[in-house]
């Protein structure tokens, strides 16, 4: 791999991480509230993606017309809310996990719907990943807040269903710039309903910094690699994610990690790797 491209591949990865530890510290050390911190994320990630589009798209071939639509917005917005307020309840670790195995087990359950037939292999790291997060959820000292949870996977299963609606998309960051946009009259109707907005000084940086930088940056740079990176690579280095989040509340959010949350990470990130592969593996005729 060039070291261009796993340099912007690391950055990446690094910047979702941010985004577990960015909600995390503001949710757990500020005053602002989840409703606001969505808001401020769409509004600053929507910004930031149409400004580099802007930059990138020559003078004569630009439009006013917002991309995306507004099941994918829709999505967006789920993903980013049930995140927020999850953060409520899960460690930056916690919350990575489960938002990344929710991802993925929607994205393998819509390929399965859909008719894709899966190997010995596939199943068994299908079943192993479930396993991993039954663990996880089972009731005891150390077991995350069910609410937390469900929002998490809620998340996960949402920012999966935004994946698929936009695989094969030609212009990634002018969709994307146009779901944010779109996205955002939907947290505006959020903060309405839920009422108590509380817009702390310090709560907007990290909101700002999530939206701005972690998630607009962030995914600018994801889809500059994407296209240099072998589909099982860019789905495989993904895995660090929920790793690098655990690292980061550990040191800058004096974090523990459990030992139920370490046996059901290499569970669910073993039985994940699992499916992955299996997908290169030769198909029986």
């Amino acid at each position: 791999m060039p070291f261009r491209v796993l340099m912007f591949t690391s950055l990446a990865m690094l910047a979702f991480a941010a985004n577990s530890l960015l909600n995390r510290v503001a949710l757990s050390e500020t005053d602002i509230d989840p409703a606001s911190f969505t808001l401020i994320r769409l509004v600053s990630g929507a910004v930031l993606l149409w400004l580099l589009h802007r930059l990138k798209t020559p003078v004569h071939t630009r439009t006013v017309s917002v991309a995306g639509s507004w099941i994918s917005a829709f999505s967006l917005f789920v993903y980013a809310a049930g995140f927020s307020f999850a953060y409520l309840s899960l460690t930056a670790a916690t919350g990575a996990l489960l938002l990344f195995a929710a991802v993925q087990i929607t994205m393998m359950a819509v390929a399965v719907w859909r008719g894709e037939r899966m190997t010995f292999w596939q199943l068994t790291g299908f079943m192993l990943a479930l396993a991993g997060l039954s663990v996880l959820l089972l009731p005891g000292v150390s077991a995350p807040s069910w609410q937390g949870a469900l929002l998490m996977m809620t998340a996960g299963g949402a920012w999966g269903i935004y994946t698929l609606r936009g695989q094969g998309t030609t212009d990634p960051l002018h969709v994307t710039a146009g779901n944010f946009l779109r996205a955002v009259p939907m947290a505006v109707v959020c903060c309405l309903l839920v009422g108590r907005t509380h817009f702390d000084s310090l709560g907007v940086m990290y909101a700002i910094l999530s939206g701005g930088v972690a998630s607009g940056l962030g995914y600018a740079i994801w889809y500059s690699v994407l296209p240099f990176l072998p589909a099982m690579s860019a789905a495989t280095v993904q895995l660090s994610v929920p790793v690098l989040a655990a690292l980061g509340g550990v040191i800058f959010l004096s974090e523990s990690v459990s030992i139920r949350l370490f046996i059901a990470s290499v569970a669910i990130l073993g039985g994940i790797a699992v499916v992955l592969w299996g997908k290169t593996a030769p198909q029986p005729e």
